[in-house]
């Protein structure tokens, strides 16, 4: 029996290829959605919107810490443990959800495997940078996107078995095109810009820092490019408390929008002319063959060196001078974009499914 593990709607799109492929070969599994409580009922309606059957189980994490999280998830997979009786339990990512899972999970009897294994950023600031580390070292299946990944695994002599498989958002995102275009219409009529930018920025090491905010802030006004911006609740918060929200309001060549769903987001990723953001994922989404385009990443490290490598991205931190000289630079670049992806080739979730049915009878 297999177990697949989902909280926030990053891991739910990533894990919506394992899913559908378990369902189309008729494999017994058990889908358990989890997530903190700000997450779960938006997350609960997003599996709906993606297709995704129902999940097996269902529950909401109340602890707002990774030590309390930990605790429910243990109860909670034990339960489901004593009824189904999971050989292996699929987790995806970083968040302190998927820690917890994979703790769950040993401490019930259960193999992990880590879908989105082996991602390193050096950055020791970052949680996910401890949680990617701790999930890797339990796993005894390691499902690396690229073998960049597949390295990093090597070289920390991981004692699990290690797959280089691609990525599963180039899977999603070939799946959800067609879906994304039609959902995102409305969202396009309304940006009043013939050519525009997209922009997001939500990293709690970015938007909690009033100074990195400020520089944030004057990088908007100066931009080149007319820029859409979907604000992230935590983001909109800190702006507010730092006095900063009317500033970026009176921006004249700003579009500000509420938070995106994921398809109407895909659809507007796909009609800007280039993206600034601190996300880790966009660096991947960026580069699907029906995306192609270039990524400002405001921070000063990533996990993600596949997608500088290819030309994709260019990771320069948020000092406004480095940040619209390098914009200017992108906008200006000649060269062409790689064809494919350097995050594979929209079959990851065949490969992993692979893996987890023969181990997982």
């Amino acid at each position: 029996m297999i177990a697949v593990v989902v909280g926030t709607r990053p891991e739910i799109i990533k894990m919506a290829p394992v899913v559908l492929e378990l369902e189309s070969r008729g494999i017994d599994y058990t889908f358990v959605h989890t997530g903190q409580h700000y997450d779960y009922e938006m997350s609960k309606i997003f599996i709906e919107e993606l297709g995704l059957p129902e999940p097996h189980f269902s529950f909401e994490l109340k602890g707002s810490t990774p030590g309390e999280q930990i605790g429910e998830m243990i109860i909670h997979l034990d339960k489901i443990s004593q009824e189904r009786k999971p050989k292996v339990v699929a987790v995806q990512g970083d968040t302190n959800s998927m820690v917890a899972a994979a703790i769950a999970a040993l401490k019930v009897g259960a193999e992990v495997a880590h879908v989105e294994a082996g991602l390193r950023s050096y950055d020791w600031r970052m949680p996910e940078e401890h949680n990617r580390r701790m999930i890797d070292h339990v796993s005894k299946y390691l499902f690396a996107p690229t073998e960049d990944a597949k390295r990093n695994l090597e070289e920390e002599m991981v004692y699990g078995e290690i797959y280089v498989t691609g990525n599963t958002v180039i899977d999603a995102l070939d799946r959800y095109m067609g879906l994304a275009e039609e959902r995102s219409k409305e969202v396009l009529e309304k940006v009043p810009f013939d050519e525009f930018g997209v922009v997001t920025f939500h990293r709690a090491e970015n938007v909690d820092n009033p100074q990195t905010l400020k520089d944030f802030v004057r990088i908007l006004e100066r931009s080149p490019i007319p820029l859409v911006y979907p604000v992230h609740p935590r983001t909109r918060k800190r702006l507010l408390e730092f006095g900063l929200w009317d500033r970026v309001k009176r921006i004249p060549h700003l579009m500000i929008t509420e938070p995106l769903g994921y398809l109407e987001f895909i659809g507007l990723l796909k009609n800007s002319k280039i993206v600034l953001s601190d996300s880790g994922g966009l660096q991947e989404e960026v580069t699907h063959p029906k995306i192609r385009k270039r990524i400002i990443v405001l921070r000063t490290s990533t996990e993600r060196p596949e997608a500088i490598k290819s030309g994709f991205a260019y990771v320069v931190g948020t000092n406004p001078v480095v940040v619209l000289a390098t914009l200017e630079r992108a906008l200006n670049e000649g060269a062409p974009l790689p064809e494919a992806s350097p995050f594979g080739d929209g079959k990851a979730g065949k490969r992993i499914v692979d893996v987890l049915e023969r181990v997982g009878s």
